[in-house]
């Protein structure tokens, strides 16, 4: 196999492949950290999607709402409140199951379920 072409910015391009097109490689480990970026990232969307998806559930039980609905109102309630939304999630699951929400999440979620039944 030839080795990579040097460039002058020190960015590599691999030789083509089988589909014939050249890859752009960057410093050596900048692959790598992306990649294990991403794959944190995902493990993270994993981990929080049965809580999300409750929540939603929850949101669907307690007011007339859509599955698409609760998911705007999350978003929503996200958003204005700049808690990520795996967090206020997990607050309105650990609310069904008797802890207090808090004062600032209600408040987010109040509002964003007016909004969403407004619409």
């Amino acid at each position: 196999m030839p080795e990579p072409l040097e460039q002058d910015h020190g960015t590599r391009v691999a030789p083509s492949g089988r589909g014939g097109c050249a890859q752009t490689v960057g410093p050596p480990g900048a692959d790598c950290a992306a990649l294990q970026s991403e794959v944190e990232g995902l493990r993270a969307a994993l981990s929080s999607r049965p809580v999300i998806d409750i929540a939603r559930g929850i949101l669907i039980a307690s007011t007339p709402c859509t599955s698409r609905q609760a998911w705007d109102v999350l978003v929503a309630a996200s958003q204005n409140s700049n808690v990520k939304l795996r967090d206020i999630a997990h607050q309105l699951v650990e609310s069904f199951h008797g802890s207090p929400l808090p004062p600032a999440t209600r408040c987010a979620l109040h509002t964003a379920i007016s909004h969403t039944r407004a619409r």
